[in-house]
């Protein structure tokens, strides 16, 4: 699995990249095949530490972000939690997976998910408007994020406030 670890205002110690290395070599090897990427992010806010996971493998991306006093705590519990995304979706992901991690891995019987319904579908009309202007119709709205045409780009994106209080854009990626 190839790990890539960047920090955000602050430096990445040796002992934690070989630690975060063999952590994801132990756990989650078992699931991904070589060609995996793992991609960690690191920042501290507020005097806890934030870890951002993304592992990415056959056009499934697992993410997990876990805060902690100590980095390695954040990491393990953002491990487990990819985990648990593994075994939660076991049936529709085991096909993208290596086959032999879930008959090693889950010899326990694991409750089977049924298909996702949607029971809501919502039309409407899209009209070009800033980034600002977007997240200022969610928060006129209270609603927990925003679609929108983008008046800068002529693309559909969709602003949504984070956990942090601070605001994220997702727009198509052009490659």
């Amino acid at each position: 699995m190839k790990t890539t670890i960047t920090a955000k205002k602050m430096s990445v110690p040796q002992n934690f990249t070989e630690y975060a290395e063999a952590k994801l070599d132990a756990k989650l090897n078992k699931f991904f095949g070589e060609d995996a990427e793992a991609k960690i992010v690191i920042s501290e806010i507020k005097n806890q530490i934030v870890i951002e996971l993304t592992v990415r493998y056959n056009s499934i991306i697992f993410r997990a972000e876990r805060t902690a006093a100590d980095k390695n705590d954040a990491l393990d519990s953002a491990i487990d939690k990819i985990i648990r995304q593994i075994r939660k979706n076991k049936t529709k992901v085991e096909k993208k997976l290596k086959d032999s991690a879930f008959r090693e891995t889950f010899s326990e019987p694991v409750e089977e998910i049924a298909d996702y319904t949607v029971i809501k579908e919502k039309k409407f009309k899209l009209r070009p408007m800033d980034v600002e202007e977007a997240i200022l119709q969610m928060n006129l709205l209270s609603h927990k994020f925003f679609m929108f045409l983008n008046a800068q780009t002529g693309e559909i994106n969709v602003v949504y406030k984070r956990e942090d209080g601070d605001y994220a854009l997702l727009s198509p990626d052009s490659e």
